[in-house]
C-alpha cells in the first residue's frame, strides 16, 4: 500500500506497543540526488499556492493531487510537468476513506495520447453520497461520471482505472473501469488494492481476515495466480499495522506490519517477502522484521529492524530485496540512550542517529563503522508532531510526510538542501514531484526512467 503520514511520525527508538498501534507512516534509486552539480541545471517548478496534502501521482507528462483550501475544503489539482503549468482543478472530497490510509491522491491513467485525472468530487445525487468524476488531464473537461457510494479512492491499474466500492458496506466490491468510459471491465467482491499494473496484468491486494495478493488479467478480471500473504510471515496478520508492496523487475517485494491491540499481548504476524511475478511463488521470506522510517520503497532498499517475541527491538538491519540476504548489521547498542530519530544520506550508504539540536552519530552500512558525523548531510522527518488537517467533515487525516536535510553533526537543518532523495521521491519519465515542508508542491527532471519512492 501506499503508507501515509499518521498522527505521529515515529522513529525506531519509540518503544514497539507504542509505534505499533499507531498508524503506520505513509513505501528508488534515480540519478541526480541533492548536491549533484546537474540537479541545479535540471529543469524544475515549484507551486506555493497549493497545499498539497496527498502523495503526488504522475503519468503521461502530468503530475496531480489533492490539495487542501484555505476554507477547509479539498481540491485536485493538476500540472503540466513539463510547462510547469497548473492547468485546472477541481473541489474533491473523500467517502469512507479511513483516516489511517492518508488523504487520497487523484487517479492518472489512460493512453498517453488521451491522460485521464480521475477523483472523487463532492456531488450528492439521491443516495449517493459522492461521484467520482474522469476529466480530460489537459483541458479538465469531464468525460465520465460513476456515483459512489463509499470508496478508498480511484487508482491507475495499466491503462484503466481501479477502486473499491461500497467499502462502508457488506457487498464491498472492486471494480476495474474502462478508461474511455467509465463501463465496468470486471468486477470482484470484497475490498482489495492495486499493487502493481501493466498493460496486461494487474496485482491486486485482497483485504480479508486471511489476506490474499492475486493477478488477474486486466482486460477480464481472470485469476492468474493467488498467493495467501499468511503463507510468508505467518498466520494472524492484522492490516492495521499496515502494508506496502513494490515491483523490482520480475519479484514483488512485499512487507505487512506488527499490530498489538492490547498493551501485553502478542504481536500480529509480520515480515517481508519476494514473490516471483510470474506465478506467484514465493522467492524469499523473512519474518519478525519490522519496516523503519524514513527508508525506500522495499524493492530499492530494505532497513529493517528485528523484533523478538517479547516485543523488544534487536539489531538494525538491511537486506537485498533480490534475495532477503541480510547484506549489513547495525547492532541495538550502537542506537544513542537519548531520543533520536534515523536518517539516511542520499546514497543509502549510511544509518544515521539523528539528534534535533544536538551531534547525532552514523554507522557506515558497506563497513559496519562508526563515521563521523560532523558535516554530513542525512535526510529526515521535518517534524514527528505533524499538525491534523482541517478538513471539512473530515477528521484524524494529516498530510504526507515531508522530508527535511540535516547536518548530522549538529542535528539542524540544512538551508536551501536542493531536492529530496531519489528513494523518498521515486521517479516517473524522469521527473520527481513531492510536497515540501510548506506544503508547496515540487517538481525536477533530474532521473532516468521511472522508479518508486517512500510512499509507492
Amino acid at each position: 500500500m501506499v503508507l501515509h503520514a499518521s498522527r505521529r511520525l515515529l522513529s525506531a527508538s519509540t518503544p514497539v506497543h507504542i509505534a505499533i498501534t499507531a498508524v503506520m507512516l505513509g513505501a528508488a534509486g534515480c540519478s541526480g540526488g541533492p548536491g549533484a552539480p546537474a540537479a541545479e541545471a535540471a529543469p524544475g517548478w515549484s507551486d506555493s499556492t497549493v497545499n498539497a496534502v496527498s502523495r503526488p501521482v504522475s503519468a503521461s507528462g502530468f503530475a496531480a493531487v489533492t490539495g487542501l483550501r484555505p476554507d477547509g475544503q479539498l481540491e485536485t489539482a493538476v500540472y503540466d510537468l513539463a510547462a510547469g503549468k497548473r492547468r485546472w482543478s477541481r473541489p474533491s472530497t473523500m467517502a469512507g476513506r479511513l483516516p489511517g490510509m492518508g488523504v487520497q491522491p487523484p487517479a492518472v491513467f489512460g493512453p498517453a495520447r488521451a491522460p485521464v485525472v480521475a477523483s472523487v468530487e463532492p456531488r450528492k445525487v439521491g443516495r449517493w453520497r459522492a461521484m467520482l468524476v474522469a476529466r480530460d488531464a489537459r483541458t479538465g473537461a469531464q468525460r465520465w461520471t460513476r456515483p459512489v457510494d463509499s470508496t478508498f479512492g480511484p487508482v491507475r491499474c495499466g491503462i484503466h482505472v481501479c477502486m473499491s466500492e461500497f467499502t462502508a458496506r457488506p457487498g464491498a466490491r472492486f471494480v476495474a473501469l474502462d478508461s474511455a468510459t467509465g463501463r465496468p471491465l470486471w468486477r470482484m467482491p470484497g475490498i482489495a488494492e492495486v499493487e502493481w499494473s501493466d498493460e496486461r496484468r494487474v496485482v491486486v491486494f485482497r483485504m480479508a481476515q486471511h489476506p490474499v495478493l492475486e493477478s488477474r488479467d486486466l482486460r477480464t478480471g481472470r485469476t492468474l495466480w493467488s498467493f495467501p500473504v499468511e503463507r510468508a510471515v505467518g498466520p494472524g496478520v492484522d492490516l492495521s499495522g499496515g502494508w506496502a508492496f513494490t515491483s523490482l523487475g520480475e519479484t514483488l517485494v512485499g512487507y505487512l506490519g506488527p499490530y498489538q491491540r492490547r498493551r501485553g499481548r502478542p504481536l500480529s504476524a509480520f515480515g517481508f517477502f519476494g514473490l516471483r511475478m510470474s506465478d506467484g511463488r514465493p522467492v524469499w521470506t523473512r519474518q519478525r522484521l519490522l519496516r523503519v522510517y524514513p527508508s525506500a520503497g522495499p524493492a530499492v532498499s530494505l532497513m529493517a529492524r528485528q523484533v523478538d517475541t517479547r516485543g523488544m527491538y534487536g539489531d538494525f538491519a538491511q537486506l537485498d530485496p533480490r534475495t532477503g540476504r541480510t547484506i549489513a548489521r547495525v547492532p541495538a547498542a550502537k542506537a544513542p540512550r537519548t531520543a533520536w530519530w534515523l536518517a539516511f544520506p542520499s546514497d543509502l550508504s549510511t544509518l544515521g542517529f539523528l539528534s534535533q539540536g544536538r551531534p547525532g552519530t552514523a554507522v557506515d552500512l558497506r563497513r559496519g563503522t562508526d563515521i563521523a558525523a560532523r558535516g554530513l548531510r542525512t535526510w529526515s522527518f521535518c517534524t514527528v508532531n505533524p499538525a491534523e488537517l482541517r478538513i471539512r467533515g473530515h477528521r484524524g487525516f494529516f498530510p504526507i510526510a515531508p522530508l527535511c536535510a540535516y547536518d548530522l553533526g549538529t542535528g539542524g537543518k540544512v538551508a536551501n538542501p536542493g531536492p529530496p532523495p531519489g528513494w523518498y521521491t521515486g521517479a516517473v519519465d524522469g521527473w520527481r514531484v513531492w510536497r515540501d515542508e510548506q506544503g508547496a508542491l515540487r517538481a525536477v527532471r533530474d532521473a532516468k526512467g521511472t522508479s518508486p519512492g517512500m510512499y509507492g
